[in-house]
């Protein structure tokens, strides 16, 4: 299933895109998408509703993240070789943890604002997953069945805050709007191999990124065990998995985005994303 919460931010209202591509609604299915949805058997009655019985959507509303009430907002640096060698960075010998704020997430089309005296924001096209069930300490073998979903992201990040300013990335990744995710969560059985999709990111109509899950140092299974080692991950955890080479601090000269620009992205299976570059607004 691709799941989809859609309408003005704070009133969305769940729903899914059927066979047609077409979009339902299913509030007389499930008050949202949220942690309480995400279960196997919460995820198992949704599928069994006849989706030409639900009511079509009209016109083309804004979707929002397609999953509520995130709790955590994890990420994965340096995850792809080709992306740290353009870092100037060494291979992990381990994942590189940290943490978005969630106040930064946001629909797959609403505006990416540049922080207040931003200079260096770049863009990271990344496979996310969402936690379906909670998860202690997890075999790699069993990590998949703790997985509800899959979705396209964008690691929207402040270089210089993020390496220049000390510290942890997390200043230079949690800033307002600096977390599209969507435009659907794909529900992991729909997608065979997580480890096989390609994915791409365009800056004003020109290619930057060009990628596949498949160069990934640590593989979706490994991260779900990984992760679940040091914190307890719960239902609505949101993962995203780290970006492959194409960045713009990685090129010569580095180039970063400005008011006016305009990124699309997306993954295979998972759906594109498009943002406009906004200033800084209270």
């Amino acid at each position: 299933m691709k799941l989809v919460r859609y309408g003005n931010p704070g009133k969305e209202k769940p729903g899914l895109i059927d066979a047609n591509g077409q979009l339902r609604d299913l509030s007389a299915v499930v008050k949202d998408i949220g942690p309480e949805q995400l279960g196997d058997a919460a995820l198992a009655k949704i599928a069994k509703v006849k989706t030409d019985k639900l009511p079509l959507v009209k016109g083309k509303p804004r979707y929002g993240c397609p999953v509520a009430g995130v709790g955590k907002f994890i990420a994965i640096g340096l995850n792809y070789a080709d992306h740290a060698a353009e870092s100037g960075l060494p291979i992990p010998a381990e994942p590189v943890v940290f943490m978005k704020a969630i106040s930064c997430i946001q629909g797959p089309n609403d505006p990416v604002m540049l922080p207040k005296g931003s200079k260096k924001t770049d863009w990271e096209v990344e496979l996310g997953f969402v936690i379906g069930k909670q998860a202690r300490y997890v075999s790699q073998k069993d990590a998949l069945n703790y997985v509800a979903g899959y979705c396209t992201i964008n690691d929207v990040s402040e270089r210089e805050y993020q390496i220049e300013r000390g510290g942890t990335w997390d200043k230079g990744k949690g800033c307002d709007t600096f977390g599209p995710i969507g435009p659907w969560l794909v529900t992991r059985d729909e997608i065979a191999n997580p480890q096989k999709l390609s994915m791409w990111l365009d800056v004003n109509g020109k290619r930057m990124q060009t990628g596949s899950t498949k160069t990934m140092i640590f593989n979706v299974a490994k991260l779900v065990s990984y992760l679940s080692q040091f914190m307890t991950l719960e239902p609505g955890d949101v993962v995203t998995t780290g970006t492959p080479p194409g960045v713009g601090l990685g090129m010569k000269p580095p180039l970063y985005l400005k008011k006016g620009d305009v990124m699309t992205l997306g993954i295979e299976g998972l759906g594109e994303q498009r943002q406009e570059v906004v200033p800084f607004k209270l």
